[in-house]
């Protein structure tokens, strides 16, 4: 069995591409008793993020049930990894003052867990790393045998991550479109002209068009069909 954790270690240390070593690190802690591996990275704090990496094996609709509901500003976990990178073991009192979030990690079998954070030098790029099961608690000797794998496999997906996040910040366009001029191109992404635009967003025809001549400026294009285009590829849209 140590061989095989060295292998799938030195596996991690090589492996290059961030999908693939969540992969080998999901693998390797569900041979150490784990149902559950998650992984989110981002840039500036888990609530009000400007980027962001989300990989985790949680039960289907957990992601969109938890960001629903506004979780990660109340979510205890979040706030101590905000601070400090000293693992943390989930408990009902950590959820004290969370006490809905508590019941529905349990309803769905993320009962007993701990996550732990890993944090760059200038503050702005975090990373939580969590395990968890629903069959039987974690005791400390079972926690401080696998929190070293913990910590190992938590930085080297952090690495991975930052590079990954960097390069999206480095590439993405910096375009600043307004609510309603988002809304025109929403509409007009659906086929509607510019009059029907009006009638939706209660806006006269040449208001609507106003908006999307200032669309096309903002993002440096010839026509309304090329404008929606490249605000869906920028995810503007």
């Amino acid at each position: 069995m140590d061989n095989w954790k060295d292998s799938q270690l030195r596996k991690l240390s090589c492996e290059k591409d961030l999908q693939a070593a969540y992969r080998l690190v999901l693998n390797f802690f569900n041979n150490q008793g784990f149902e559950y591996c998650a992984f989110a990275s981002y840039h500036g704090s888990p609530d009000k993020h400007t980027n962001k990496v989300n990989l985790n094996n949680y039960p289907y609709g957990w992601d969109r049930f938890y960001e629903q509901n506004g979780y990660a500003s109340q979510d205890p976990l979040v706030a101590h990894c905000n601070q400090s990178m000293i693992p943390i073991l989930w408990s009902e009192t950590v959820f004290a003052k969370a006490p809905k979030l508590w019941r529905e990690l349990n309803r769905q079998g993320l009962k007993y867990g701990w996550t732990q954070a890993v944090h760059d030098e200038q503050g702005t790029h975090c990373s939580l790393f969590s395990l968890a099961r629903s069959h039987y608690p974690i005791d400390i000797d079972e926690h401080y045998g696998n929190l070293g794998y913990a910590i190992f496999a938590s930085q080297r997906l952090h690495a991975l991550a930052s590079k990954k996040l960097s390069d999206t910040v480095t590439s993405k366009p910096s375009v600043h479109l307004s609510p309603r001029e988002i809304e025109v191109l929403k509409w007009s992404a659906e086929g509607k002209t510019a009059s029907e635009v009006g009638r939706i967003l209660c806006l006269s025809e040449r208001t609507v068009n106003f908006h999307v001549c200032s669309c096309m400026r903002k993002l440096n294009v010839s026509n309304k069909i090329s404008a929606v285009a490249k605000a869906a590829h920028i995810h503007v849209i």
